[in-house]
């Protein structure tokens, strides 16, 4: 399965390898193996990159095709733009010092609970920041009212 995006001055060329896993493999819950190569070429044809990336899965083929397995490849870096890059860019994830202990984890914990909330309050897109600006100096009932709390 081939797909071609065109986007960002460049074209993305995916294609993914399917091979359905041997029910003898000793390791429990593979379904399907496959291979992923991705080429990135400017808009002229000159080359960028060129990565090629394994994975397995237990879903099984009449569940995720080529066509569904690539989908959800693609899927991943929007959960990656979406979360990930909220919690860096805004919270300064990756310049946190806590680095110890189940420190890190909690601090993603409340991070996480924080952009979530945010959005149930309809903070998408790129209103997270103003919506924090606007809870940090704004009327803090308003804040609690959001997490449940009556005030």
């Amino acid at each position: 399965m081939t797909t071609v995006d065109k986007g960002h001055g460049r074209i993305e060329t995916r294609t993914l390898t399917l091979a359905t896993s041997n029910p003898a493999t000793p390791i429990p819950y593979i379904s399907q193996s496959f291979r992923i190569e991705r080429e990135r070429t400017r808009l002229d044809g000159s080359p960028l990159s060129r990565e090629v990336v394994y994975g397995i899965t237990s879903l099984f083929p009449r569940v995720a095709d080529a066509k569904t397995l690539l989908k959800h490849n693609r899927n991943h870096w929007h959960i990656e733009n979406k979360l990930h890059y909220v919690r860096d860019v805004t919270f300064g994830e990756d310049a946190s010092r806590i680095r110890t202990g189940a420190g890190p984890h909690v601090m993603a914990t409340l991070r996480n609970l924080t952009i979530g909330l945010l959005r149930l309050a309809g903070a998408g897109g790129g209103k997270i920041p103003a919506s924090i600006r606007k809870f940090m100096w704004g009327d803090r009932r308003h804040s609690m009212r959001m997490i449940g709390i009556q005030g």
